[in-house]
């Protein structure tokens, strides 16, 4: 078992508001070994168009609050017929239009590609900091299918016909966006323990 340990012997805290990240980044580093602390705290994002950005500037400010070895997630879904809408805008675009929203803005189109894009954001301090990220390619339904959380009922990954949702929460942790950004930090975690 990994604990993943700050400067000051405590645990690294996974600050998130959101319980579904937490059972979905649990699980997932879970498989490594690797233990954390989740801190349910909401926080001011920053406005851009680059996650790297958003999650950058999300840890940096919650370093300098907590003062604590942690990490953040922030992700997005990026519609190409809708230029990249809502990427990083996603969290708000699902709690004002939400999917039916999202799916009235994709009626009559025949071009329904869309990626799932993630970025880890991990500090360790003030100029110590590092990004994971994953992203998972795939396409808009015409429909909402399935009982999950966000996106997951209208997001159809490449390769299948079953959205995130009708996959059900083991078989899409297995190749979601989030996995594979979380995936990049447990391999470094571990290479780093492996070091010393």
């Amino acid at each position: 078992m990994i604990s993943m340990v700050g400067q000051s012997g405590d645990k690294v805290v996974f600050v998130t508001s959101n319980p579904n990240k937490v059972l979905e980044v649990r699980g997932s580093l879970g498989e490594y070994g690797i233990t954390f602390e989740h801190l349910n705290l909401r926080y001011p994002e920053i406005q851009s168009d680059s996650l790297h950005q958003i999650a950058s500037a999300s840890a940096r400010y919650l370093y300098r609050r907590l003062k604590c070895h942690l990490f953040v997630e922030d992700s997005g879904i990026f519609v190409d017929s809708l230029n990249g809408f809502p990427g990083p805008y996603s969290s708000y675009v699902q709690k004002t239009i939400g999917n039916p929203g999202i799916l009235k803005l994709m009626e009559s189109v025949p071009c329904r590609g869309s990626r799932f894009e993630s970025v880890v954001a991990y500090i360790k301090s003030a100029d110590d900091l590092h990004l994971f990220s994953g992203i998972v390619e795939g396409s808009i339904s015409k429909k909402m299918k399935g009982k999950e959380w966000g996106f997951d009922p209208i997001f159809i990954p490449l390769g299948s016909t079953q959205t995130y949702a009708e996959m059900g929460i083991e078989a899409k942790q297995r190749l979601s966006h989030r996995r594979a950004a979380i995936e990049r930090l447990a391999i470094w975690m571990t290479r780093k323990v492996s070091k010393r």
